[in-house]
């Protein structure tokens, strides 16, 4: 991590690196929906000619904005969803981290993102994995639902998509984040019970963030070798990534 590039949490240090290695390399423009304070909106600006990063909670989207204009790139953030983008903009690549289980009508939402793509682009999603694991950590961050494989990959098809990839990851450490996160959930909703979904959700990209220099930086060497054994396919994990492309 330079000095300018955001900090990340363990969970997000474990995605960005099983998203490095999907990420396609011709693609010259990206969108990124619900982009949240732009951890990985930055990286992304940087490797790419151009970026855009759509977050619909106000708090999150002033710190993208700060952050990819501080940046001095091509990057830039909207406040909003895909329908603040110009009508007719298509991008060769979209992404969605951890954004989908947060959407009552994921289906409807898939379509809108697809409908971004240019012919032949890709779509780069991550979730999280497996509706047995529904727990409480779910319910605090205003997740409607779990994806199982099977389920995901067939969304994915209904929606148009082909070549549709999903592979697990963040294990083994990834179970060690979640117990800890179903920890808080349960001691959080005992306090907070009443928050709407909507709440829940708009606060979700907000939580767990670094708050301190040493904190960043022990998030990030601490998950060098689980990121390590992730990239050799060791230890599964709680985390679904999903790739596919439109046909053309």
């Amino acid at each position: 991590m330079t000095s300018t590039e955001p900090p990340l949490s363990p969970a997000a240090w474990m995605r960005w690196g099983a998203v490095q290695s999907a990420l396609p390399r011709t693609a010259i423009d990206v969108l990124e929906v619900g982009c949240g304070q732009g951890g990985f909106g930055v990286r992304l600006a940087r490797r790419y000619p151009a970026y855009v990063g759509v977050e619909p909670d106000r708090q999150a989207f002033e710190v993208a904005h700060h952050r990819l204009e501080a940046d001095g790139g091509s990057g830039e953030a909207r406040n909003g969803g895909v329908e603040v983008l110009d009508a007719e903009r298509r991008f060769d690549l979209v992404c969605a981290f951890e954004v989908l289980e947060h959407i009552e009508d994921d289906r409807a939402a898939l379509e809108s993102w697809v409908a971004r793509l240019r012919p032949g682009g890709t779509i780069l999603m991550s979730v999280p994995g497996f509706s047995r694991r529904f727990a409480a950590a779910d319910v605090m961050a205003g997740h409607f639902r779990r994806y199982d494989p099977p389920v995901l990959e067939e969304l994915m098809r209904s929606v148009g998509l082909v070549d549709v990839e999903v592979r697990q990851f963040s294990g083994p450490l990834g179970y060690v984040l979640e117990t800890a996160r179903n920890q808080l959930g349960r001691r959080r909703l005992a306090k907070r019970g009443d928050e709407s979904i909507e709440d829940r959700t708009a606060g979700s990209g907000r939580l767990f963030q670094p708050t301190s220099s040493p904190h960043a930086a022990l998030a990030q060497h601490g998950t060098a070798p689980f990121r390590w054994l992730q990239d050799k396919g060791v230890g599964g994990g709680p985390g679904l990534l999903a790739r596919a492309r439109t046909a053309g």
